[in-house]
């Protein structure tokens, strides 16, 4: 087992599913022995305000905190969250996003444009954006309430982990009337 600690953040609006998400992860990672930290840092989550979950991993893991340029994945259920949070990145991190865009109150009420072209002007920072429409394929597996799934499925794609794994942690953390959309969702996410 490597040395290396790797830093996850989970970013998003409160409603989207990300503490399922991180829980997903955290099980995966403890199912392979990793010591593993998982923070749920709590916004103003019923309100839809951000949201934010550090997952750490390695063979010892003292902290469960991400400081600024640490972060080896951000994984986002939303655009703005994904550009709010980049400053969390390491130089070779990469983003992993879900298209889907959640008007934020100064957006709601008038007093702010939801900004054009994030993904591009990311990139044109030099950031590398993997972005997918975790909503069109959540909702193609049978709930859009499995965006969270879709995006985990799709930051699988990074791990050199068997998908076998990442289905028996689902079974331990999915209620059995939903897994089967979940494991479909997982699936969809991961092509």
């Amino acid at each position: 087992m490597p040395d290396k600690i790797t830093n996850i953040m989970i970013v998003g609006v409160g409603g989207q599913g990300s503490l399922l998400a991180s829980k997903l992860l955290g099980q995966v990672l403890l199912d392979r022995g990793y010591d593993v930290k998982v923070s749920e840092v709590h916004g103003m989550s019923q309100r839809g305000g951000s949201v934010v979950t550090y997952v750490r991993f390695g063979s010892k893991v003292y902290s469960p905190i991400v400081d600024r340029g640490e972060a080896d994945f951000i994984v986002s259920f939303e655009l703005l969250e994904a550009a709010r949070y980049a400053e969390y990145l390491a130089p070779d991190g990469r983003i992993v996003t879900n298209t889907q865009q959640v008007d934020p109150m100064p957006v709601i009420t008038g007093a702010a444009a939801y900004p054009d072209d994030l993904v591009k002007k990311m990139q044109n920072l030099g950031i590398k954006v993997d972005a997918l429409d975790c909503l069109s394929l959540a909702e193609q597996a049978g709930t859009a309430k499995a965006v969270n799934i879709v995006l985990m499925g799709h930051l699988s794609k990074y791990f050199d982990f068997p998908e076998s794994e990442w289905t028996a942690a689902l079974e331990k953390i999915v209620p059995a009337k939903f897994l089967d959309v979940n494991k479909k969702a997982f699936a969809l996410g991961k092509r």
